[in-house]
């Protein structure tokens, strides 16, 4: 959960400063917010999967890797939403630099 929370709060200092429009806002903190509620559900899912299954089980296995990769894939999924929206904020960032100097 901390490279989440990190990884949020860089997201958001990028926006900040990139000065993001407020239509992407939504889109990122929705992938953020999906990515963080999911962490959290796996969390859960593993607590419950421990007290139900306390010793190894390849069912019990199982569904916590399906749990885990559950937030891996919207993991990946913000992430590239991530690039997408904030790249072309930095390529323009770029670019008025580069052509006001």
């Amino acid at each position: 959960m901390k490279v989440i929370f990190v990884s949020a709060i860089l997201t958001i200092l990028a926006a900040v400063f990139l000065k993001v429009n407020s239509g992407d806002w939504c889109v990122l903190l929705i992938c953020i917010g999906l990515v963080m509620s999911l962490e959290m559900m796996n969390s859960a899912v593993e607590g419950i999967v421990d007290l139900v299954s306390p010793q190894q089980n390849e069912k019990a296995g199982r569904i916590k890797d399906m749990a885990a990769g559950a937030v891996l894939i919207a993991s990946i999924v913000s992430f590239i939403i991530g690039i997408l929206i904030l790249g072309k904020y930095f390529l323009s960032f770029l670019y008025n630099i580069t052509n006001n100097q």
